[in-house]
């Protein structure tokens, strides 16, 4: 390329080169002077010329009459220069020409040559960061007083409830070691966490070999594993074939369980049956749910290079502790109408996921004659770069009833709980797509999944009076449930060394030279490429998803079934109490596509930990619950009706004291934080 230009510059300047040439010619070959032949005229002697001669001749210039004035400057308008000059000039000039690729004039003096500056690389501006921190908080208490009869019946204290929760949180504290971190947006907070997560794991794996006490006897399972199994579901630590489904272990809520939607049909409903005799009490039946899914793509990209060190680090920690020691008195037991115990159901179930994505079907490129990229777009981010998508949950929810019931004749329902409350979280990042992207420093990729649920359901049944035993009981059936799942797209395959042209590329990038290394231009995985797209970042990349929930629900109810004053209007009457039946449910979920493609190159070094940890805990909690001690004040007495609450009126009732709906209404304070610590 560089011969070409040269052979075109010097036919430039060929004229100039023969000029010269035929001057110097000119110089080197005047006639001689010849001196007289011996056999030459004789010359007169100069000795007989005399002195006197003399001449009236005047001498001139010779002036042949045109008048010349340059037309391109004067003398005086630019230095003095020396024809001699001009060729090693121009030799000089060619030599620093030879090795830009700028235009030439063809004629014209050497001085017009102008040199150029070399082209550079334009580079464009890359994507910024995206961090989301999101908080969700109900708070929700339901304790309910319910009488109906007409003796006295002082309330009772429940704030037992609450100690008891507050304990069962300090005690699940062992299970959930990451339940403490803070959130953070800056590259040092995320490097101190993933330091700390790795020295958690490092600590675990040692004394993981060595063994570990169970920490308290009423533990149910306390699992701990620093390799967990890919596409294994882990079910309160151990390994099962398949995920439990959510639909087939929640209990039938009874009352509170949602109407169902009215059919199409204009056909009338008929009801000639007499009403019945009936009591129908739910005190449970509550409700707590927290949702969060994340699917993360970040950047997309086929080929990735990190010339530092890649930190990845996954970690789920699940604990329940839960409470459901149940009194019923014994005239209650012994009715043939009793509901079977079922107790209550706790799983903590956990799954790592790991797959490589699969690209859409394309027509495979001619290897024959393969095509390769020629040209390339480079964007570049200087500095850091961080993905980070924080999700906090959490519900406090008490329904704690103390009910005196009996029959009146008619058909009766009394709902005090049924409450619900969820918080849901769904995230969804999509980022732009690059075919190569390479990293300046280092790869922090942490995904950590918190989940804590506390149930306390202690629950008192009586019977008061001269009662018939008949009812069918239902203290139990309560559901914990924690699934957490974490699945990783795009870092299967072993991280590759790295190719000295990627480090030429990153050289090129940082130089702003327009040409792609040869090496990029020729790699496999372009093949089929007309162009590239890359990205470069200066800096670090940190890709971080950390999710935390924490339900906590409290349902001790007092429930005492007193006797009918109506008894000829009280033959063979129903009853059935329901102080269970609660749901707790925990589900996370985080996608993380890593990479989009099969090759991913590393520099440094590699730091890839994994850690499990699953604990139950099972509390036989005795409190006694006690009457209130506080009395009401005179200016309260003072606004209190007298009249009788007895009436003489029977007709069928429904007492609905519950199904309050709570949405993440929350104001989001800081007094969860001391209820869970």
């Amino acid at each position: 390329m560089h011969i070409e230009k040269i052979s075109e510059i010097i036919a430039h300047f060929i004229g100039l080169f023969e000029m010269t040439t035929d001057e110097m010619r000119l110089r080197a070959n005047y006639a001689e002077g010849a001196g007289p032949g011996a056999d030459g005229p004789a010359l007169p002697d100069q000795d007989a010329f005399t002195a006197a001669f003399s001449s009236d001749l005047q001498l001139k210039d010779y002036d042949p009459g045109i008048n010349y004035k340059s037309g391109s400057y004067e003398i005086e308008f630019g230095p003095a220069r020396h024809f001699g000059r001009v060729f090693e000039e121009s030799l000089e000039k060619l030599a620093a020409i030879a090795g830009k690729d700028i235009p030439l004039p063809h004629f014209g003096d050497p001085t017009d040559i102008v040199l150029t500056d070399e082209p550079e690389l334009t580079v464009f501006a890359g994507p910024g960061s995206a961090i989301s921190h999101v908080l969700q908080v109900n708070a929700l208490y339901d304790d309910d007083y319910l009488d109906m009869t007409d003796g006295v019946h002082a309330p009772r204290d429940t704030s037992f409830v609450i100690e008891q929760l507050a304990d069962f949180s300090t005690k699940a504290e062992i299970f959930t070691p990451f339940a403490s971190l803070h959130r953070t947006d800056t590259y040092d907070g995320a490097l101190k966490i993933a330091e700390d997560l790795q020295s958690y794991i490092r600590n675990a794996r040692n004394t993981e070999d060595s063994g570990v006490a169970s920490p308290d006897s009423d533990v149910t399972h306390h699992f701990v594993t620093t390799e967990p199994m890919d596409d294994k579901v882990y079910v309160n630590g151990k390994v099962e074939a398949d995920i439990p489904v959510l639909d087939d272990f929640l209990p039938d809520r009874g009352l509170a369980k949602l109407p169902e939607e009215p059919d199409d049909s204009n056909a009338s409903v008929e009801q000639t049956d007499p009403s019945g005799n009936s009591l129908d009490v739910t005190a449970g039946a509550n409700l707590v749910v927290n949702v969060a899914s994340v699917i993360n793509t970040g950047v997309i990209t086929s080929v990735s290079a990190v010339m530092g060190n890649y930190h990845q680090i996954d970690a789920i920690s699940q604990a329940f502790v839960y409470s459901d020691n149940d009194e019923i008195a014994s005239a209650l037991h012994s009715s043939g109408h009793s509901a079977e115990e079922t107790g209550t159901i706790a799983k903590n179930i956990a799954l790592f996921e790991q797959s490589t994505f699969e690209a859409s079907s394309h027509a495979e490129p001619d290897s024959a004659d393969p095509t390769f990229p020629n040209s390339w777009r480079v964007s570049v981010i200087d500095g850091d770069v961080s993905f980070v998508q924080w999700i906090e949950q959490y519900h406090f929810v008490t329904d704690n009833d103390t009910m005196t019931v009996t029959t009146s004749g008619s058909e009766a329902t009394v709902l005090t709980g049924g409450n619900t409350s969820i918080n849901f979280s769904s995230f969804f990042q999509m980022g732009l797509q690059y075919d190569l992207v390479i990293i300046g420093g280092n790869v922090l990729d942490i995904n950590s999944i918190t989940q804590v649920s506390l149930l306390y359901d202690n629950d008192w049944v009586r019977a008061e009076g001269d009662l018939d035993p008949g009812a069918d009981l239902q203290t139990g059936n309560n559901l914990i449930w924690n699934f957490a799942s974490i699945h990783n797209v795009g870092t299967g395959g072993p991280f590759e060394a790295m190719p000295d042209y990627m480090v030429d590329t990153q050289k090129a990038i940082e130089d702003r030279d327009p040409y792609m290394p040869e090496g990029l231009s020729f790699d496999v995985d372009f093949q089929g490429y007309a162009g590239l797209d890359v990205l470069y970042i200066t800096g670090n990349l940190y890709d971080m998803t950390i999710i935390k929930q924490v339900s906590i629900l409290g349902d001790s109810d007092d429930v005492t079934q007193a006797a009918s004053t109506i008894l000829e209007n009280n033959p063979d009457a129903t009853v059935t109490i329901d102080t269970g039946s609660n749901a707790v449910v925990n589900i996370a979920e985080i996608v993380d596509y890593d990479s989009f493609g099969q090759t991913t190159y590393l520099a440094g070094q590699l730091y890839s930990d994994a850690i499990l940890i699953q604990g139950g805990l099972v509390e036989h909690d005795t409190t006694q619950p006690q009457p209130v001690d506080d009395g009401l004040a005179n200016e309260v007495i003072a606004f209190l009706d007298n009249d009788d609450p007895a009436g003489g009126d029977s007709a069928d009732g429904v007492i609905n004291a519950g199904h309050d709906f709570s949405w993440s209404s929350t104001h989001p304070a800081d007094v969860m934080q001391a209820m869970v610590a």
